[in-house]
C-alpha cells in the first residue's frame, strides 16, 4: 500500500525478456537507499505496484507480466524512461496523499496543458469505464501522484499542479498526448457499488 507521495524519479537502466513469454524485466536506477528494502518488497512504479527481484547499490530489478504491460504504459518503457518511485507504506508513517493501492486502473492521456499563475491546469482524458468514479475534490493518483482533481467534464477532469510538484515528479517533464496509469480512489469504487445496489 502507497500514499501516492513520490520519493524519487528513476530512471529505467535496462529492458530485457522476462521469465515468460511476453513478460519484460526493467532495471532502475533509483536515488533510494535500498540497503533496507528486502527482496520481495513492493515498489510503486509510476503508480504499478512492482516487487523487487534483485537489487544493487543504485538500481533495484522488477518483472512484469504481458497483463501489466498491456494495461498499463510499462510496455512504453525503454532504457532513458523517467519514473515516479513510491516505497511501501510502513505502520505509523505519514499518510499525506490518500490510500494508493499500486493496481493500475487504465491509462488515460494528457490533453491539455495550460500554466495558470503559480501552477499548470493539466486535463487528463480518462477511460469512459472509468470517469464516473472521478469527481470534483475526489482524489487520483495519476501515474502515482496523488492529486485533487479541480473539475469533471465528460471523461475529461482538470487537476493544478504546483511547481513542487513539478520538480519532484515526472510531470515537470510532461507532454500533451503522453499516457499516464490512473488509479482511482478506492472510496469512490465503494460508493458507486453501493448505489448500484440500491438501484436493484
Amino acid at each position: 500500500m502507497f500514499t501516492g507521495i513520490v520519493s524519487d524519479i528513476g530512471e529505467i537502466a535496462a529492458v530485457a525478456p522476462g521469465g515468460a513469454t511476453g513478460d519484460r524485466r526493467f532495471v532502475i536506477r533509483t536515488r533510494h537507499d535500498l540497503a533496507p528494502v528486502p527482496i520481495g518488497a513492493s515498489i510503486a512504479c509510476s503508480g504499478c505496484c512492482l516487487t523487487v527481484i534483485e537489487k544493487g547499490a543504485d538500481r533495484f530489478t522488477v518483472e512484469a507480466s504481458g497483463e501489466t504491460l498491456d494495461k498499463t504504459h510499462l510496455g512504453d518503457w525503454q532504457v532513458g524512461t523517467r519514473i515516479n518511485l513510491e516505497l511501501s507504506l510502513k505502520l505509523g508513517d505519514e499518510l499525506g496523499g490518500h490510500l494508493v493501492y499500486g493496481h493500475v486502473d487504465g491509462v488515460g492521456k494528457i490533453v491539455a496543458m495550460t500554466p495558470e499563475g503559480g501552477s499548470v491546469r493539466f486535463i487528463f482524458e480518462a477511460p469512459h469505464d472509468l470517469a464516473r468514479f472521478v469527481a470534483p475534490k475526489g482524489s487520483i493518483a495519476v501515474d502515482g501522484i496523488s492529486l485533487t482533481v479541480n473539475q469533471v467534464s465528460g471523461d475529461r477532469f482538470g487537476v493544478n499542479i504546483i511547481s513542487h510538484t513539478q520538480a519532484v515528479t515526472t510531470l515537470g517533464q510532461a507532454k500533451v498526448g503522453q499516457r499516464v496509469n490512473l488509479e482511482v480512489d478506492m472510496l469512490a469504487r465503494y460508493v458507486a457499488r453501493l448505489l448500484e445496489h440500491e438501484k436493484a
